[in-house]
């Protein structure tokens, strides 16, 4: 019997919000390899009696692989768990190829991304008319090295939405960086482990942030969040439902 590896985003820290399919995915895992730096353990509740649990927080990439090439060649089937969703930086590029030139049988599982979290927690949408209906994902450049196109203050030019991910550590940089392209006053929401019951919003503009984050001692697992669709004023209505607006599904009237 082949084995398999199934990559599952956990979410952002609610264990309500993983998937019916991640939870059906660990409930026949025979071994789970976990985050366990980001992944809230109550998810592991789960996993069936006898499956063996390991913590990747302190393994390295060589271990994680020999674990899924041993395993998965005896027939067992491996739960990854990252944290949110796996294709934002999730570092799961790096082990699906492996598996790939070992031919081994893999399929991923989407999660709900804390920035999804974190907007629900803000009562905010990213996207709306006429303020923003551009979202930019993104980080600063740390240890992990970015094109140079996309440095956050190239891509302030475009005054969207910007979520930046991994930057907290980092924030008066990173207000430096947009403040080359966005107004001072523009609105900054900080959102600390999205959905966990410890979860900590802190709101302010470009001018105070960097102040009121070093304040709240916020150092790491925290989102930025940047842009006017935060405090937008007036809210022009959507297309979609205007009583005038025809579309495929309802015809508009006067």
């Amino acid at each position: 019997m082949e084995g398999k590896i199934i990559f599952i985003g956990a979410g952002p820290g609610d264990p309500e919000l993983l998937t019916i399919k991640g939870k059906n995915a660990l409930e026949k895992a025979d071994i789970i390899i976990y985050a366990g730096s980001l992944v809230n353990k109550e998810v592991l509740n789960y996993a069936k009696e006898n499956s063996e649990i390991y913590n990747s927080a302190s393994m390295n990439l060589d271990e994680i692989l020999d674990i899924m090439e041993k395993e998965t060649k005896k027939g067992k089937i491996i739960a990854r768990v990252h944290t949110g969703d796996p294709s934002i930086y999730g570092a799961i590029g790096e082990q699906i190829e492996f598996l790939k030139q070992k031919n081994i049988s893999f399929e991923i599982v989407p999660g709900v991304s804390s920035l999804f979290g974190a907007a629900a927690a803000l009562e905010s949408e990213l996207t709306l008319p006429e303020v923003s209906q551009t979202v930019i994902i993104t980080r600063p450049e740390g240890r992990t090295p970015k094109p140079e196109k996309e440095a956050i203050s190239k891509l302030a030019k475009h005054n969207a939405t910007m979520c930046i991910f991994l930057g907290i550590s980092m924030i008066k940089e990173v207000v430096d960086d947009l403040l080359t392209c966005y107004t001072p006053d523009t609105p900054v929401a900080v959102v600390k482990k999205a959905t966990w019951p410890d979860e900590l919003i802190v709101k302010g503009t470009l001018k105070d942030i960097a102040g009121k984050v070093k304040e709240a001692g916020i150092e790491k697992t925290a989102l930025i969040i940047v842009g006017n669709v935060l405090d937008p004023g007036y809210i022009t209505p959507s297309k979609l439902y205007d009583a005038k607006f025809t579309h495929e599904y309802r015809k508009g009237h006067e």
